[in-house]
């Protein structure tokens, strides 16, 4: 089954947007090639839901974070060869032969660019080739995770067809013969072979990429467990997307997989939440998370309701919105699949009595999915003194500290209820009802 995530989680994470600053696919889209970010759209859109298929990219990853290796390639050159190995055309020899005789000849008689593109194209392939022996030798020697990987594309490099044209100079004149010989063996013969090494030089533009902002931002990798242990375990979480962001623990496991997040507006509870499904999500995919350390057991989804909007066209009045998803939610949870489940400031849509029936009702309700992880901040606190029964239930908030008249917001996790109210002090601060009331 594949990993579960919808439209809107995906939104309210600001996982996707290839140009958008911010979001951390941008964070990430560090590649070189267009295959390349082929590659990385393919990785975001499609996280794995088994722990060793995890674990296994997470090694390689890892492995050329630790070599710091350099992409060898040209961008350009690897472009121009994939245009000339999709241009395949399963022609004989003496087909291809008669074809770049004719093309040669037109180009001399009528300017025709296709032969002189033609060798630009068998040029850059050769060349490419060759980095891309280079880098093979190079990762065989280091003796890493992609060790059958890489001796599979060696033997088709160390092909006596495949190693002449490797060996061959660029720089000296081929005859039209020797360019239809490598012509029919690079887009005939062996087409599918050179296919597998520009997938090859995607994954290493993905990998070295991602490993590079790994570095230099100091992120970890995850330890992916089987869903049945039903844990989460970080050390100094944190945004990934935030320069200097304050990183924070968490554990859940069965027995304490439900926590009860309260603070003030601007305390950071928003942020952290959003901090957990990213670092999920990203775990899921294989690709570095922002924390010192972090082991998961692999869920089924990520169901997040953090920024509902109203919805005009379905006729949805903000409170209805929120209804409908916790609606959702929980017909995602009664499936019995592993989830995590986020909610921020439930109800916010109507009076403060329902939020806090409500709150409470579906906080206890979700509490009883043991194979959940459950995150649901509020600003009732007074949720969380009936929640304390609860044995699965951990009181988490995010302080406020005074300076003055002026809070001040430590993004610091604590352990228990907050009993933080600052709102009035807030709007007090802002001179609105001196503004209100000025004649």
């Amino acid at each position: 089954m594949s990993f579960k995530i919808d439209r809107q989680s995906v939104g309210e994470l600001n996982l996707m947007g290839k140009f958008r600053q911010g979001s951390v696919y941008f964070l990430f889209n560090k590649v070189r090639t267009r295959i390349g970010e082929k590659l990385m759209d393919d990785m975001f859109a499609h996280p794995l839901n088994d722990a060793a298929a995890i674990n296994t990219r997470v090694a390689v990853f890892g492995f050329f974070e630790a070599r710091a290796i350099t992409f060898p390639f040209e961008p350009d050159q690897v472009a121009l060869m994939r245009e000339y190995i999709d241009a395949t055309a399963d022609k004989s020899q003496w087909a291809v032969t008669a074809d770049l005789h004719l093309q040669k000849f037109l180009a001399a008689l009528t300017k025709d660019g296709r032969f002189k593109n033609t060798l630009l194209q068998l040029q850059a392939t050769i060349v490419t080739l060759k980095k891309c022996y280079g880098l093979l030798t190079l990762l065989k020697m280091e003796n890493g995770p992609l060790q059958g990987r890489v001796q599979a594309l060696l033997a088709i490099m160390e092909q006596k067809d495949i190693r002449r044209i490797v060996d061959s100079d660029i720089y000296k004149n081929m005859s039209t013969q020797t360019v239809a010989e490598y012509d029919f063996l690079l887009r005939n013969r062996y087409n599918a072979a050179m296919k597998d090494v520009l997938q090859f030089i995607a994954e290493t533009d993905v990998y070295i990429a991602v490993s590079n902002v790994s570095r230099e931002r100091h992120f970890c990798y995850a330890r992916a467990v089987e869903k049945e242990e039903n844990i989460l375990h970080a050390r100094n979480l944190r945004h990934p997307c935030i320069l200097k962001a304050v990183g924070n623990d968490l554990t859940m496991q069965e027995g304490s997989n439900v926590v009860f997040l309260t603070g003030a507006n601007m305390a950071g509870k928003s942020t952290w939440m959003k901090s957990i499904g990213i670092s999920m999500y990203m775990a899921h995919i294989g690709f570095p998370v922002a924390a010192g350390e972090m082991v998961f057991s692999v869920r089924e989804g990520i169901f997040s309701s953090i920024n509902v909007a109203d919805n005009i066209a379905m006729g949805y009045s903000h409170f209805y919105a929120e209804v409908v998803r916790v609606k959702d939610a929980a017909l995602a949870a009664a499936t019995g699949e592993h989830l995590l489940l986020m909610f921020d400031e439930l109800f916010k849509g109507t009076n403060v009595k329902d939020a806090f029936d409500g709150t409470l009702a579906v906080t206890e309700g979700f509490a009883e999915y043991n194979n959940c992880l459950f995150i649901v901040s509020t600003h009732i606190i007074e949720v969380g003194e009936a929640l304390k029964d609860l044995p699965n239930v951990q009181f988490r908030y995010m302080p406020t500290v005074l300076e003055g008249n002026v809070p001040r917001y430590t993004y610091t996790l604590q352990e228990g209820i907050t009993e933080d109210r600052q709102g009035m002090m807030i709007i007090e601060n802002e001179g609105i009802i001196a503004l209100i009331n000025k004649r």
